[in-house]
């Protein structure tokens, strides 16, 4: 049976989603330093590493992946952190996330359908794609 969270717990989990969403690396490394974990996620299963890819920041990804957030942890609809930065074209986060250990083929769809979709090809070859 799950509690409902205090809103003091709720307010501070609102202001880490807002700090993965805007980029800013050192506040989220405090952060997570100080015990919020590397893999909290929303409502919909995005983890905090999901939502700074998506917005574009790659800082903040390398900083909550430096602290043990999955790279290829998936939402709720199977997405990786990967897949939505090759979607948005955010070529910085996908260089981080590889350099953290994302998997191109991790998720529905993968970023490496996502690339073939949107004819990518640089990142086919970043890849390792043929």
């Amino acid at each position: 049976m799950s509690e409902t969270p205090e809103p003091e717990v709720i307010e501070l989990a609102s202001k880490v989603f807002d700090l993965a969403r805007t980029g800013d690396a050192d506040a989220l490394a405090a952060y997570v330093d100080a015990g919020v974990p590397a893999n909290l996620t929303n409502d919909r299963g995005d983890t905090l590493v999901m939502l700074a890819a998506y917005h574009g920041h790659p800082a903040a990804v390398t900083a909550l992946l430096e602290r043990g957030a999955e790279a290829d942890r998936p939402n709720d609809r199977g997405q990786t952190p990967l897949a939505g930065a090759v979607f948005k074209g955010e070529d910085a986060v996908v260089r981080a996330l590889l350099a953290g250990g994302a998997n191109p083929e991790a998720g529905t769809p993968s970023a490496l359908d996502t690339a073939r979709m949107f004819g990518k090809t640089e990142l086919l070859e970043l890849f390792g794609a043929r």
